[in-house]
């Protein structure tokens, strides 16, 4: 048999393709605002991503020409200044460069000693610096807050649970557990006691405010009855930022009262726990450094690209008595390469993308003084869309801005709700299928209204203002199309 590799069979050539691809990369990025936000993909770009799986080769030229023509040309547009769906951030061109120098030295973190893996912590103890949890405390990189939140909601199910749960399981715990969270709360955390085997019924909704946090007094109210009819109270899920609104539960509150019931304290922080580090709005998140485990998201207010989020842990005892499985394949060695702590004793995977060069290239970029700079202009930005949106003709700001996440609809006067939601939705999808900008929707308390989550470092004032004429705009002619049917 033929010897084979998958390396070039011209390297010259190759190089020749990576130059030209780093050109066209730093070209797409630094025109980022002259491109459409999003636009929709015709029926042959779909039908491209069709066809069966290659049987024999292409040169490497073709290929890129065809992710040129188009992955790069119909992207999720995330990264242009008037993304503001759902939240997300919005990445940087040295995160990127530094995801392309992860891949070429391919290293698996699942554990080890070698560089990477000494980064990934590293990475974790920055983090953990930035929100001020105590030196000590554990943490892990993972794919996102989803799975951060799941990483410390299973340690708190462990802690709480009674009984070796790892070994006996949760059908074997001497009472059920109850966890506690805002009706504003992430969906992730019903799929996490899913995960976990608890059921959606071991999670209760505590109503939130007017100003859309959790009931301190409902939450001692739930757990009190909970108590007294056999159940554990086991975790208090705070959330620092909703996805909803935006809103911060009281955190150092609901810390104290954690405690005082020994209660696992939780603080689901993928959009808010950062705040921690931006000199003007830190108040906000106060009482987070006091969390018995905290999810953050740095592919968010840092602006990684996707993917990654954190676990922080105070316990670095009850993190690795979670995880912690040494086969006889991965047993610790006194020398060589197997001579480090395997990092998949903190989580779930085994293998592991070596997530953290890309962080670790952009704190040492920029700082963590800018990254607070800029997370006090977002915020600020914020408050001057809904100071735009208030003073506009025909927009009403729906609920409190709490930083950065702004809720508003437009509302011409004389239609019911369902009527507002359906010419909200179209202003929308018009504002999207035009390239304009990109919103999101949601409905909070029985209200819809359109969303701007404003986690972008490449927005400026003047595109607040732009999507602002534009809703008017689009809804006079929505408005006049109804009118003429």
């Amino acid at each position: 048999m033929d010897y084979e590799t998958l390396d070039p069979e011209d390297w010259a050539q190759t190089q020749k393709l990576a130059h030209a691809l780093v050109d066209a990369a730093v070209d797409y990025t630094s025109n980022v605002r002259d491109r459409p936000v999003w636009r929709d993909m015709p029926s042959h770009i779909r039908d491209s991503f069709l066809t069966d799986v290659p049987q024999t080769a292409t040169p490497l030229a073709d290929i890129l020409r065809d992710v040129e023509d188009t992955v790069m040309a119909y992207p999720m547009g995330n990264t242009h200044p008037r993304f503001w769906a759902w939240y997300m951030g919005t990445s940087n061109f040295t995160g990127a460069m530094a995801d392309f120098i992860a891949a070429v030295q391919g290293s698996n973190l699942g554990g080890g000693n070698h560089a990477a893996a000494l980064m990934d912590q590293q990475v974790v103890q920055w983090l953990r610096q930035m929100i001020g949890m105590p030196e000590g405390a554990s943490g892990t990189l993972v794919s996102g807050g989803s799975v951060a939140n799941l990483i410390g909601l299973n340690i708190a199910r462990n802690a709480k649970a009674g009984i070796d749960i790892r070994e006996e399981g949760v059908m074997a715990m001497p009472a059920p557990l109850r966890f506690y969270g805002s009706d504003q709360m992430h969906s992730c955390h019903q799929q996490a006691m899913e995960t976990l085997g608890l059921g959606n019924r071991a999670l209760s909704r505590i109503r939130s405010g007017d100003d859309l946090t959790m009931n301190l007094n409902e939450l001692k109210a739930a757990v009190a009855s909970d108590r007294a009819n056999g159940i554990v109270p086991a975790c208090v899920i705070a959330t620092a930022g909703t996805v909803n609104t935006g809103a911060i539960d009281n955190l150092a509150a609901i810390g104290d009262f954690c405690h005082e019931h020994n209660i696992w304290f939780h603080v689901d922080g993928c959009i808010g726990a950062l705040v921690a580090i931006a000199p003007e709005n830190r108040w906000r998140v106060e009482g987070i450094d006091r969390a018995d485990s905290v999810a953050l998201d740095p592919h968010k207010w840092l602006h990684a690209p996707f993917e990654v989020g954190c676990a922080l842990i105070r316990s670095r005892e009850a993190h690795v008595s979670t995880f912690s499985l040494t086969p006889e394949y991965l047993k610790v060695a006194k020398r060589g390469l197997a001579a480090a702590q395997w990092l998949h004793d903190f989580g779930f995977q085994t293998s592991r993308g070596f997530r953290a060069l890309k962080v670790w290239m952009s704190l040492r970029e920029h700082g963590v003084e800018k990254f607070g700079r800029l997370i006090d202009h977002d915020i600020a930005k914020g408050a001057y869309l809904s100071r735009l949106v208030e003073e506009a003709d025909g927009l009403h700001l729906m609920f409190p801005t709490n930083m950065n996440i702004v809720c508003f609809r437009y509302d011409p006067g004389g239609l019911d709700e369902a009527e507002l939601k359906l010419l909200n939705i179209e202003i929308m999808l018009r504002l999207q299928e035009n390239g304009i900008a990109v919103l999101s929707d949601t409905t909070v308390h029985g209200q819809h209204c359109l969303r701007a989550a404003i986690n972008n470092h490449r927005t400026e004032n003047q595109d607040l203002e732009m999507v602002v004429r534009e809703v008017q705009n689009l809804a006079a002619i929505i408005l006049n199309e109804i009118a003429g049917r």
